[in-house]
């Protein structure tokens, strides 16, 4: 039995899968026989080609010609006479195995491709380094897990998992992750909660304690994995799971209810989601639009960068499941732990603070214009809201507009229709954005805190660090000082709304304060929305305005987090 962080509530018993990403090697090996490597290379081309054909089938039959058309063109690299040649040139002249060949003769045609001014050609860089990571792994015999064809129910087990890595997993047999680090805020975290499956993390040496086929138990609520339970332990966590289901159902009849305290005071509560599957766990839980639509997953789950049309599906999608509620759609932030294997990037030594999400979108003008015309195009099938993240001044917000502007201009030189009155607003994650909030309200339509990054640069702590975890602290008064600020500087502006997308605003007991600092909004994982819902319910909004009151004068998250517990208790409100 072992202990780690609660990340996504539940309870799951399942057979673990433990998901090991192999870094493969190659050193300049030279060989004695060329005719015995040109064949182990032919062999592998083979390998290749006939895997890339029945992903082409799977991927036709459940995406689509466009997304199976990736496929097809990796088959066609593999009959590429110039990159065939140019490995056996290697082998015979240079003596190089097969598998330092396709190495040099890969990543020299990448250079080749990637250095090209045209988009088309420049993307295709991408394309040939996946063809030939995969001919190289045929060579060598490595076999990968893949996540997104699972035979049976399985618990994940890995040291971390990044987006691109639950992007691609098989959801449905999927039923918990634990994982060796990570935090509440880590992405697998936010994952498993949009996916309403139970997570724990931070546990260490899960990967070293657990082989793959032993049984599992992950208690999303005591943040507990138990590794091969006895019977009783099963039995017991089975009632776990009844008990817990029936605390679910209990809840479910709140779902067509409003948001509005005892005194009458609403507020709107949404979902952040990934993808346009999502929404259904949105409506499920009775949320009224989507607070967050993070784009980048649009990006990861494509083997090419996304078309116009394509995003403009998707994103219509979303706007119909709400037509008469928000979908704020954060443009893409890529950067950080998070990239593109078609779009390369330099290493950074501080990726969190360097060319991510509105920056990136600033040098690569092209992409972000393809966005913000698949929004304005969606815009007219419901209501739409574009939000830029990663702000840190009214400069870049006023640059993001003159883009858009010109998307706007280029719509309607077309004859594209598209929503005039789109609203427009930005993501309040770094403390700059938070201190001017008053100078950038007079540039948008609405605000959303992100308190993840916000409490990150407020605190100057990395939030998958575990090693400075006790230092992320939501509740200490410099983030809540911030939240009243940006919430004040929006009650200034006529017309602003203030919305939060951390996930601070699915935190039970962050709730009350966020309530009576004047929180206009609240999005969340879409399993959080019901408890949330309900404890708004049971307090007055006069009664949540003087526990946020008496929350900011105190002097430690600690003294925070115990006033706002003890005032429930005091107000009968359970948790």
């Amino acid at each position: 039995m072992k202990e780690g962080i609660i990340a996504s509530p539940g309870i799951a018993i399942a057979k673990a899968l433990v998901y090991e990403k192999v870094v493969v090697e190659v050193s300049q090996a030279k060989h004695e026989d060329s005719a015995v490597e040109i064949k182990k290379f032919h062999l592998a081309l083979k390998q290749s080609q006939e895997q890339l054909e029945k992903i082409q089938i799977k991927a036709v039959s459940e995406l689509g010609e466009e997304d199976g058309a990736i496929f097809a063109a990796h088959a066609m690299i593999l009959e590429d006479p110039e990159f065939v040649e140019s490995v056996e040139a290697e082998i015979n002249d240079h003596k190089f195995c097969a598998a330092y060949a396709v190495k040099i003769v890969t990543h020299r045609f990448f250079l080749i491709f990637d250095e090209m001014d045209d988009p088309y050609f420049s993307a295709r860089a991408a394309d040939i380094k996946d063809v030939g990571t995969r001919v190289l792994h045929n060579i060598l015999g490595v076999v990968l897990a893949d996540l997104s064809k699972l035979s049976e129910n399985v618990i994940i087990i890995a040291d971390d998992l990044t987006p691109s890595d639950t992007a691609q997993m098989d959801k449905k047999k999927v039923k918990g992750f634990a994982t060796n680090i990570g935090s509440r805020t880590s992405h697998t975290a936010i994952m498993a909660r949009s996916l309403e499956i139970p997570a724990v993390l931070g546990l260490t040496d899960i990967t070293e304690t657990v082989s793959t086929g032993d049984m599992v138990i992950v208690d999303g609520l005591k943040g507990i994995v138990t590794i091969n339970p006895d019977a009783s332990q099963i039995k017991s966590a089975e009632e776990e799971l009844l008990a817990y289901q029936a605390h679910l159902k209990e809840l479910e009849g709140l779902k067509d209810l409003d948001a509005i305290t005892l005194d009458g005071h609403k507020v709107e509560l949404v979902g952040n989601i990934g993808e346009p599957g999502d929404v259904i766990g949105v409506l499920k839980n009775g949320g009224v639009g989507v607070g967050l639509y993070r784009t980048e997953f649009l990006y990861m789950n494509s083997e090419t960068m996304p078309g116009e049309d394509k995003q403009l599906a998707a994103y219509r999608s979303v706007l119909e499941a709400f037509p008469d509620g928000p979908v704020i759609i954060r443009t893409l932030d890529i950067g950080g732990d998070k990239k593109l294997p078609y779009l390369p990037m330099d290493d950074e030594l501080n990726p969190f603070l360097g060319l991510r999400a509105i920056r990136l979108c600033f040098k690569e003008v092209a992409l972000f214009k393809i966005q913000l015309r698949a929004i304005l195009r969606a815009s007219v099938y419901g209501h739409a809201h574009i939000m830029f993240p990663m702000v840190s001044s009214v400069t870049e917000v006023r640059q993001a507009k003159v883009i858009l502007k010109e998307c706007m201009k280029e719509l309607e030189e077309s004859g594209i229709p598209y929503d005039k009155d789109v609203k427009v607003g930005v993501m309040i994650e770094i403390p700059s954005a938070a201190i001017t909030a008053d100078i950038i309200a007079k540039e948008v339509d609405f605000f959303s805190i992100g308190t993840n990054d916000l409490c990150q640069y407020t605190m100057a702590v990395d939030r998958m660090n575990q090693e400075v975890s006790y230092l992320y602290d939501p509740f200490n008064p410099a983030i809540l000082r911030l939240v009243k600020q940006v919430i004040q500087a929006s009650n200034n502006a006529p017309g602003l709304f203030t919305g939060m997308c951390g996930e601070m605003s699915g935190d039970p007991i962050a709730a009350i304060i966020l309530l009576g600092l004047g929180l206009d909004e609240f999005s969340m994982s879409a399993i959080a929305i019901p408890q949330i819902k309900k404890i708004i319910r049971s307090v007055r909004y006069e009664d949540a305005r003087v526990i946020a009151n008496e929350a900011l004068n105190l002097e430690t998250g600690e003294a925070v987090v115990d006033h706002v517990l003890e005032s429930m208790k005091k107000l009968k409100i359970n948790i």
